[in-house]
């Protein structure tokens, strides 16, 4: 038999949350309960704040007293994150479901984001219609709007409350029993303007046998790809589109966070990197382009989305960048240069063509990576040609091949 962790604020909606108990225990479930509120519960749960607040070294007691709300949250949530997954480990619960506004979203959320990927995990909440991403992170949370506020049992939310239920139960009672053969992960970075070179490179690999995930580029994809290879899914990475630098260092839009391309060099997986699509740096609609960036080239590539070309200072503060985070590469890693172009916008005839904006981060990086460590290929193409796309693909494969030889 199943169980299903239900944690949440006990306090303050435990009406709701005893409801939700009983419709999963008359479903067949077990159930394992986490009070994440300050105050006392309405119902005993199996694990109890104050337990929760413990796994940081805090007293709930001392919390509650202080009747701080921001403190009361940081502590809890910092709580589910460290005890959340231990529980998972010791085999306590199968999946989590909650329910809550923004303070019980975040305080269980923080711990749902640490649970392997896979394991089911629904957040109904109040904010599930906004911007999901503080919650979400870059784990498998489904978020589902409460439509009303959580806050009593009516006709809207006990619909909403045994829609969730009945959804994490079909998640938990049926299994994919296709037994499929592992084929090698290859993790793949890409933009719009990158899409055919790696659309050359994924078909070249997968037909040997390799199997592709694409990540779009737009900061959450390359946080995403960046946990998974951390945590062991990735078998080899094919890093062409790393514009998120662009992003992070020149105060664009799609940021990736100052930990982006190091997964992989930290965990010695075989990678092939490349400069795609730094030529730009991405803003959303043309006015909310910040005007300190005014008379720069723009290119408007749709109603909601502004390019900027990147300067040739900027494409010498990012190939240092890129070169600093090379460096932490032991083996296995390769960097290619396509010298006739970053992007689809950045070739002869396009609107960010840049021969001496290209050269300064070309130099910039011959010039910084340590190439006792890091293999430097330059290939005469464009990014988005087949000879360079097949040359990512080829090199990549020999990365992992070496690896497979020397262990």
């Amino acid at each position: 038999m199943k169980t299903i962790a239900l944690a949440g604020t006990f306090d303050s909606k435990g009406q709701e949350y005893l409801y939700v108990k009983e419709l999963m225990e008359s479903l067949g479930f077990n159930t394992f309960t986490i009070h994440t509120g300050v105050f006392n519960p309405v119902f005993n749960p199996d694990v109890s704040n104050a337990e929760v607040a413990a796994a940081t070294g805090e007293d709930i007691q001392v919390i509650a007293a202080k009747r701080d709300r921001a403190i009361a949250t940081a502590v809890l949530a910092k709580g589910m994150e460290v005890l959340l997954p231990k529980l998972y480990e010791e085999g306590k619960f199968d999946g989590v479901l909650s329910f809550g506004g923004t303070g019980g979203s975040s305080i269980v959320t923080a711990g749902m984001r640490e649970l392997p990927i896979g394991v089911p995990k629904v957040m109904v909440s109040t904010v599930a219609s906004g911007n999901t991403e503080p919650y979400v992170g870059t784990s498998d949370i489904i978020m589902m709007p409460s439509v009303v506020d959580v806050a009593g049992l009516n006709v809207i939310s006990t619909k909403i409350f045994t829609n969730a239920v009945f959804a994490i139960a079909g998640m938990l009672n049926f299994e994919n029993k296709t037994i499929e053969k592992k084929k090698p992960l290859i993790a793949a970075t890409m933009f719009g303007l990158t899409t055919p070179c790696i659309n050359q490179a994924k078909d070249f690999l997968e037909a040997r046998g390799y199997e592709v995930l694409i990540f779009h580029a737009t900061g959450v994809g390359g946080r995403t790809m960046e946990n998974l290879i951390a945590n062991g899914f990735i078998d080899g990475v094919l890093d062409i589109t790393t514009t998120e630098w662009a992003d992070e260092l020149i105060g664009g839009v799609l940021k990736a966070g100052p930990h982006r391309l190091e997964a992989a060099s930290k965990n010695q997986i075989p990678q092939v990197v490349s400069v795609g699509a730094i030529d730009m740096v991405n803003f959303g609609p043309f006015d909310s382009v910040p005007s300190k960036f005014k008379g720069r080239k723009f290119y408007k590539h749709n109603p909601t989305v502004t390019l900027m070309r990147t300067s040739v200072e900027e494409n010498k503060q990012i190939g240092e960048v890129i070169a600093e985070k090379l460096s932490l590469a032991k083996c296995y890693t390769a960097l290619l240069l396509p010298l006739k172009g970053l992007s689809g916008l950045d070739v002869e005839g396009q609107p960010f063509y840049g021969l001496e904006e290209d050269s300064m981060l070309f130099d910039t990086l011959r010039e910084n990576v340590d190439q006792s460590k890091v293999e430097m290929i330059e290939i005469n193409a464009d990014i988005n040609s087949e000879d360079f796309a097949l040359a990512a693909a080829k090199t990549l494969i020999e990365l992992i091949e070496n690896k497979e030889r020397e262990n």
